[in-house]
């Protein structure tokens, strides 16, 4: 039988997700279209950037993507949910 891994991501809203992106994990703002906000951050091999809507509330796989791009741990970002 095939064990599958829960998610330790809560619901979150897209400004909230911006909020501790920015605050925890040194992304900035760069620009923002309509209702989505591209983030940047600055590493040694260049730049991570991301995109987020900011809908009332991320859909589950719409979050692991943005956390994908921005090459977060799942587990990393729900230690600040």
């Amino acid at each position: 039988m095939r064990w599958l891994k829960l998610s330790q991501l809560k619901k979150i809203s897209g400004q909230d997700c911006v909020k501790i992106l920015c605050n925890k994990f040194g992304f900035k703002a760069k620009r923002q279209k309509g209702s989505h906000i591209i983030l940047i951050k600055e590493i040694s091999k260049g730049k991570v950037g991301t995109v987020v809507p900011l809908h009332k509330e991320l859909k589950m796989p719409t979050l692991k993507n943005v956390l994908k791009l921005a090459k977060i741990d799942e587990g990393e970002f729900s230690k600040y949910q």
